[in-house]
């Protein structure tokens, strides 16, 4: 965990994208190790998640499809009633945001308003496997 130590070193605010969600709770095994990590810190306090509401949709969608109560039981655990997280709420001001995210960096809507929100708790850091965000230079704590 290394890597993953020296990346949050000084975070206290970590932005979340629905990757991790997904990669934690239907504990993919190239992700579990750092995402377990991950959440095992948020769950600690030491740092504090936050993620938009659009996470909220991306990661019922399958299980309602399949459906699969369990699991969409298991992500409103996570995303509603998880220690030290918080959901972003998308206002006006994170989506004028999100916009401006879009223009710069064409991103997708979605990709665009997680970003916004995680702009908008001022967080320090967002870890994410999508190149297209990656290169987004002005992400966070601003």
């Amino acid at each position: 965990m290394t890597s993953l130590d020296t990346a949050v070193a000084d975070v206290t605010k970590l932005g979340f994208d629905t990757s991790p969600f997904i990669y934690f709770i239907e504990r993919n095994p190239s992700y579990l190790p750092v995402t377990r990590e991950i959440f095992r810190r948020v769950d600690t306090g030491a740092f504090v998640g936050y993620s938009s509401t659009i996470t909220v949709t991306e990661v019922l969608v399958h299980p309602k499809k399949r459906p699969n109560r369990l699991l969409e039981r298991e992500y409103r655990d996570l995303l509603l009633y998880g220690r030290n997280f918080t959901l972003i709420s998308i206002d006006v001001d994170v989506a004028e945001s999100a916009a401006e995210l879009r223009a710069r960096y064409n991103l997708r809507t979605p990709d665009a308003l997680q970003i916004a929100a995680a702009r908008h708790a001022s967080c320090e850091a967002f870890p994410t496997n999508d190149l297209s965000l990656q290169r987004v230079t002005e992400l966070l704590g601003q």
